[in-house]
């Protein structure tokens, strides 16, 4: 499990096709590389993987992921190249804050952002859920946007807003995002339950 609160920005090293649908990852990070362990499960942009190897390499950590094809068709991930940046979270141990909400780590499917407007210091940021996912959305909810834990502002139909503050900007790579990306996106689990549960009534 995860908060949605990033710890670091990762740079995609090298992406090799390992099978059929099965894709090898190389991330270098910050994180220290004796706090890494292979089974570990750190987020990935919004996508919880599991370390597979471990090093260092020009003065930096280095950990490797296997990406199946579930994760290559929903996610982001089949679109990572050599420099592509993403969010990072390792995953919650007993007795960490919960600074943003409850997150799983499985990425539900893509939000595609329509309009960015630039605030002072901020950034509204429009964008449009699968439809299946729209209904689990709601005003002052919790989505998580590539890894990063975010409060909804409105909704209208399939569409919704969010506001990025400074920190969020400067920490993640949010702050690079333009209309037209596609973003990973998962649902509040609260939202999800509570829907089931409406639903068996």
């Amino acid at each position: 499990m995860f908060t949605g609160i990033v710890t670091d920005i990762g740079d995609v090293v090298s992406v090799r096709q390992r099978a059929e649908g099965l894709h090898r990852i190389k991330i270098a990070c910050g994180y220290e590389r004796a706090s890494i362990v292979e089974g570990a499960s750190i987020a990935c942009s919004g996508a919880c993987l599991t370390v597979v190897g471990i090093g260092e390499e020009d003065g930096r950590t280095w950990f490797a992921v296997d990406a199946a094809a579930e994760t290559l068709r929903l996610t982001t991930v089949g679109r990572w190249q050599h420099g592509t940046r993403i969010n990072l979270e390792r995953a919650l141990k007993v007795g960490d804050e919960l600074g943003g909400h409850i997150v799983a780590g499985h990425v539900d499917g893509l939000a595609t952002l329509l309009k960015r407007e630039d605030l002072t210091e901020m950034a509204r940021m429009t964008l449009r859920a699968p439809k299946p996912l729209a209904r689990f959305i709601a005003p002052k909810g919790s989505v998580t946007l590539d890894g990063v834990s975010l409060t909804v502002n409105g909704v209208e139909g399939d569409t919704f807003t969010v506001l990025i503050i400074p920190h969020t900007l400067k920490v993640t790579t949010l702050g690079a995002l333009a209309a037209g990306h596609e973003i990973n996106l998962e649902v509040d689990l609260m939202a999800r339950y509570a829907a089931r549960l409406t639903e068996a009534r």
